[in-house]
């Protein structure tokens, strides 16, 4: 299903932290979702440092799946471990009803946010080996393999390039240059690697804000906005909180909230009901 939606064009895909962040992205017309290790990680009051353990994701990746009728891309890090753990870790998500694994070439000890300061990336060797690995695991050869390299911090636009070339070679399906800095580097990877590529728009980064028509034009077939919702969301419960703390009533923005008959739509509480 995920690669059909790959032909009919440029694909937005929102991160979902919960169950019920991705199905409001189904609700909003969105044709697939991202499981986004990040949102998943600072839900549980963590940072994004690969604190959490594969079981846990996979707990996760079962709620999501099962919440909405759209294909569920799921971060997994570095795929909690080596070659062997990958294998593990195709089969859990791939039995979890997810559509694809995003796999990182993050060293898993210093693994950090892809656009911070600090993280190293593991050999081309040991991610194609992990990329393989991924490949060789999965029971449908539609479950797709995403490999992100996190080079471009650490040894520059160039070994970023050629990273990406080998890990295509190694069977990766789609290739998701991390923290690129410039439209101008977007399209020089373009001209580079010719596997399908997947773009980041997260927010506060070291990428600039580029739309989605934009990568369209110069052959990014999947935009990725991993943390919008969530950052949107958090910041309007902090609004409202403080409003609240303040003035000991929330009348003030009742408008703004999601009303309890809206909830229950988008949950199927009735339908459930009747179960």
């Amino acid at each position: 299903m995920f690669r059909k939606l790959l032909k009919k064009g440029t694909l937005i895909i929102p991160g979902a932290f919960n169950a019920v962040s991705a199905m409001l992205i189904e609700k909003c017309g969105f044709k697939a979702v991202y499981m986004s290790g990040a949102g998943i990680s600072n839900s549980a009051g963590l940072p994004d440092i690969g604190i959490l353990t594969r079981d846990e994701f996979v707990q996760q990746a079962k709620y999501i799946a099962n919440a909405v009728n759209i294909p569920v891309i799921a971060d997994v890090d570095t795929g909690f471990g080596g070659p062997r753990d990958v294998r593990e870790t195709v089969r859990a998500f791939e039995k979890a009803g997810i559509a694809g694994i995003q796999l990182e070439d993050q060293k898993p000890a210093a693994k950090r946010c892809g656009h911070l300061a600090g993280k190293e990336v593991i050999s081309v060797k040991l991610m194609a080996e992990k990329i393989r690995a991924a490949c060789e695991a999965r029971k449908d050869k539609n479950f797709l393999i995403i490999a992100r390299t996190d080079a471009r911090g650490v040894h520059g636009f160039n070994n970023a390039v050629e990273r990406a070339k080998m890990y295509a070679e190694a069977g990766a399906d789609v290739i998701f240059p991390e923290a690129l800095e410039s439209m101008s580097e977007f399209q020089k990877f373009a001209a580079k690697v010719k596997t399908p590529l997947m773009a980041n728009m997260t927010e506060f980064g070291k990428t600039p804000y580029i739309t989605v028509n934009e990568f369209k034009e110069i052959g990014y077939p999947i935009v990725l906005f991993p943390m919008t919702a969530f950052r949107i969301g958090l910041k309007a419960m902090e609004g409202a909180l403080i409003e609240l703390k303040e003035k000991g009533t929330q009348k003030g923005f009742l408008k703004e909230m999601q009303t309890r008959k809206e909830l229950y739509k988008l949950i199927g509480y009735d339908e459930k009901c009747r179960r």
